[in-house]
């Protein structure tokens, strides 16, 4: 029970895990063992995938990854190495021994993009059967990280649809860590509403799978009062945890305010009014 769960129930309308819609992915670039665990502690309860960034999984002692991985699953979590690490094993021409050995290491997840490299369709989708066939749950990820290879909002969307049919549980819409140039996104982070209008009117039936990664907070903001607090949100640094399911709640100004003018819209009472009818009725004896 949360500490003031009694107080405020509405808290309880977000969607809890195992979350089939709306999950938080953790960019992990370099969590320690307590830090984990005490992030954790405090979080667990809303983050959902715990992403080892881009290839730093293979700079880690097995003793040390195999313990954070631990720590993970025994959230309930996804864990997963990012998919750089994926496009160095298949530009290496060791993808089957790397999706082996992260099974063996406890990985429940893997991620698959060509953010770097390029895959052609069919091997794109004989990589996310292999993986399947081997037990790991697959996150796609579709764009690129260099701006000036960036496909169009079509060509993201379309390849998306493909990822689903071919078997992957969760497609990421690219972001890169900084969320500028790069995706749905202009180069000072601002959200090019089109193109997410395009994605979203393509993949209609697949919105609760969508992963947007969102490292800035005018973009969780816009995903939030677009999509509701059920919305994938990615590459969320871990101290921001918190204060992005603030965002989900209501309990930051960004989504206080719209809710403010919605209550005001429907029940066609002011605030002043609403706050003179609340002190005039009986508190519950506790």
């Amino acid at each position: 029970m949360k500490a003031w769960s009694e107080v405020f129930t509405h808290l309880d309308e977000r969607s809890r895990k195992p979350r089939t819609v709306g999950p938080t992915m953790v960019i992990d670039k370099c969590q320690g063992l307590t830090n984990m665990a005490d992030l954790l502690a405090l979080t667990g309860d809303f983050v959902d995938h715990w992403k080892l960034s881009f290839g730093t999984s293979a700079l880690l002692d097995e003793d040390v990854l195999r313990k954070k991985i631990a720590l993970g699953r025994d959230q309930g979590l996804l864990v997963y190495p990012g998919g750089t690490l994926t496009e160095y094993s298949v530009l290496k021409g060791v993808y089957p021994e790397f999706i082996r050995r992260a099974r063996e290491l406890g990985f429940n997840g893997v991620e698959i993009s060509d953010g770097t490299i390029h895959l052609p369709p069919d091997i794109r989708r004989d990589l996310i059967r292999f993986a399947l066939d081997f037990g790991l749950t697959v996150v796609s990820e579709v764009g690129k990280k260099d701006p000036r290879e960036q496909p169009t909002a079509e060509k993201m969307a379309e390849q998306a649809l493909a990822d689903f049919e071919d078997g992957a549980a969760w497609v990421i819409v690219e972001a890169r860590e900084s969320g500028k140039g790069v995706g749905v996104y202009g180069k000072e982070g601002d959200v090019h509403e089109a193109d997410v209008n395009t994605i979203v009117n393509a993949l209609n039936s697949h919105l609760g799978q969508l992963i947007w990664e969102a490292p800035l907070k005018n973009q969780q903001e816009y995903l939030i009062l677009r999509f509701g607090p059920d919305v994938g949100l990615g590459n969320i640094q871990p101290r921001e945890v918190l204060a992005t399911e603030a965002l989900r709640a209501g309990l930051r100004f960004e989504t206080l305010q719209p809710l403010v003018e919605k209550m005001e819209r429907e029940e066609g009472l002011s605030l002043a009014e609403r706050i003179s009818r609340m002190l005039h009725r009986p508190v519950p004896e506790a």
